[in-house]
């Protein structure tokens, strides 16, 4: 949604970084000439980026130099009295056209790099500006009809969610959005925030953008006074959603690019996952609920709210609410110019202040490794199996894949059952997907601990070790799975009010539960692959796709095949009219789960035992 400030697709990552090197002067020499007017001293400093223009570098270190040079002839040293107060000095280019050189030479050779990633950045494009003319198109034909103004407000405010979203969970998409990296050039916040703010307005995203405000002015906009308000309205929601997406990235930027800012990255698939099922469940209670007036109590509110009270004024322009309209305006630009004041200030603070997260590094340490997982060492039984236990809680815990596949699990586990019941369609038995969600982490149990696994294949050396190994990894799937899984089922049941299957769905669950460990610690022993850890979402290792298949589908049919007694006991209860005792499915759905998953794990741990070397060598390959 946010084009090269995060958009899908933007190439760019990899060149930022060099190009961003000819900003910050850190890179290798390339020529005296333009290194002297950078530094004012004669030392050498250039750009190594791939592929940087000879051209945009050369503007770049004329800039700077000048910029240098007259805060060293007017004060000496920067914060003695008489230095320039905002604006750069007597004398220096403008930064603004700098930047958007800059940001047009990364988007080129982030292109030249290789034909895939061409072939991607058009992709996305293409696909980003036919949605665009769409809504436009869309938007056009809503012209007239009496509820525009409600839906153009709810979605101007969608997008400035999008906008302000977004960049927190790609902040690499485009390398601008990390000022840090100009640290060390004498540029001051205000000049620098213009020349960022115009710069963002390259790429898909503000394009994008742009298309959607065009089209909500022109579906309420009626009369003359409405157009000119439209003029100054559609610049002005653009601006408040680029100045906000940069605000909030400048002012989360040391949490970005922290380890639980690579877990953010790892998890925004699931946020766009979780989002797009939330607007499906909301356009279908929509047309329930008779259209769209079921919406105008919350546009009433929203046009207040820049930037959608930018097109609100609009709309009240249109139905001769003058005053109303100047309110709204006022406060859309009342908003803009509070976000440029935080930003400059989250910037100054920024490349001024040292980075926390390096300071006093080994208390924060101490006193991580007592939280979360940690504090359940006690609650955790003696000997091999509460170690591994501890261990593969804090795998789920710290590792970003690990987390992300967990957290991925939790939410749709949840998600597929509540959702169909309170659509009024669902059943019970949909919680179910709950217990088989998180009864896939079982599978590739190795894989997590990549070329690590040599210290466990150390501490087996018989089929019993093995099976310590296995059982206690199931044993801690368990505590987070067992207690889930119960409590999605009680909740689907309260939704639908079918509190007398119950009891059955909560022994299907743990009885599909206890297969899926079963056939999990099989597959780990038979089938091992390696993870990834160079890219947040590349989940496989190159050639062992088939592997991943095979583990993870082959393992859901054959835990499906071993619940089909459990299945077909509830099948025949139901048909044979015995529903008053259902009720015994639980404890047979317990015993047998138990039962089924003790049996895979004795039957996985002795080719765990016998195929250690196999095993490190296929989950070391990433």
């Amino acid at each position: 949604m946010t084009g090269t400030d995060g958009a899908p697709g933007e190439p760019g990552r990899t060149d930022a970084s060099g190009g961003t090197a000819e900003l910050s002067g850190t890179g290798e020499p390339r020529g005296t000439d333009a290194s002297a007017q950078l530094s004012g001293t004669g030392a050498t400093h250039a750009s190594r980026g791939a592929g940087a223009t000879e051209t945009t570098g050369g503007a770049i270190a004329a800039v700077v130099g000048t910029t240098a040079a007259g805060t060293t002839a007017a004060a000496g040293t920067p914060g003695i009295p008489g230095a320039p107060g905002g604006g750069p000095p007597p004398g220096a280019a403008p930064l603004t056209p700098v930047f958007v050189r800059l940001k047009l030479s990364l988007l080129r050779n982030g292109l030249r790099q290789s034909s895939g990633r061409t072939a991607a950045y058009v992709a996305s494009a293409a696909f980003a500006l036919l949605v665009a003319a769409g809504q436009l198109l869309g938007l056009v034909l809503l012209r007239g009809n009496e509820h525009a103004g409600t839906l153009v407000v709810l979605l101007t405010a969608v997008l400035a969610l999008g906008w302000a979203v977004m960049p927190l969970f790609s902040p690499g998409g485009d390398e601008t959005l990390d000022p840090t990296r100009l640290v060390m050039l004498p540029l001051r916040p205000r000049p620098l925030v213009r020349a960022l703010l115009v710069a963002s307005l390259v790429g898909i995203g503000p394009l994008f953008t742009l298309c959607l405000a065009a089209g909500s002015v022109i579906a309420v906009a009626h009369g003359a006074v409405a157009v000119v308000v439209a003029v100054v309205a559609v610049p002005l929601a653009l601006l408040i959603c680029v100045a906000l997406a940069r605000t909030l990235a400048t002012a989360n930027i040391r949490l970005l690019t922290s380890r639980k800012g690579r877990d953010l990255a790892v998890l925004s698939g699931l946020v766009i996952a979780v989002g797009i099922q939330i607007v499906n469940f909301g356009a279908q209670r929509l047309s329930e609920a008779g259209g769209l007036s079921a919406l105008d109590p919350s546009a009433e509110i929203l046009r207040w709210v820049p930037p959608a009270s930018a097109i609100g004024a609009v709309d009240s322009a249109s139905e001769g609410a003058y005053g109303a309209a100047g309110a709204q305006l006022l406060l859309s630009a009342g908003a803009l110019a509070a976000l440029l004041y935080l930003w400059q200030g989250s910037l100054a603070k920024l490349m001024t202040a040292p980075d926390g997260s390096t300071l006093a590094a080994a208390e924060p340490s101490r006193k991580e490794s007592a939280s979360a997982p940690g504090r359940l060492g006690g609650l955790l039984p003696e000997g091999r199996t509460g170690t591994v236990m501890k261990r593969s809680l804090l795998y789920v815990w710290r590792d970003p894949k690990t987390k992300a596949a967990w957290v991925t699990s939790l939410a749709i586990g949840l998600i597929v059952p509540l959702f169909n019941a309170l659509q009024g369609r669902g059943t019970i038995y949909f919680a179910c997907f709950a217990a088989g969600m998180l009864g896939i982490q079982m599978y590739n149990q190795f894989g997590q601990d990549t070329s690590a696994f040599w210290m466990v294949a150390l501490t087996i050396s018989s089929k019993r070790d093995a099976y310590l190994e296995l059982r206690a990894r199931a044993l801690a799937l368990l505590v987070i799975t067992l207690p889930y899984s119960a409590l999605v089922t009680v909740s689907t049941a309260a939704l639908l009010g079918d509190w007398q299957s119950l009891p059955e769905a909560l022994g299907l669950s743990f009885a599909l539960l206890g297969a899926m460990l079963a056939t999990g610690a099989v597959a780990s022993a038979r089938f091992p692959y390696s993870i990834p850890q160079d890219g947040g979402f590349k989940n496989v290792a190159p050639g062992q796709a088939g592997l991943a298949w095979i583990s993870v589908f082959g393992g859901m049919l054959g835990a499906a095949l071993l619940c089909a007694p459990v299945i077909a006991t509830t099948i025949w209860l139901h048909v044979a009219g015995a529903d008053g005792w259902t009720w015994l499915l639980l404890p047979v759905g317990t015993v047998y789960g138990a039962l089924t998953a003790a049996g895979g794990l004795r039957l996985a741990a002795p080719r765990t035992a016998a195929r250690l070397p196999e095993i490190l060598t296929a989950v070391s390959k990433g």
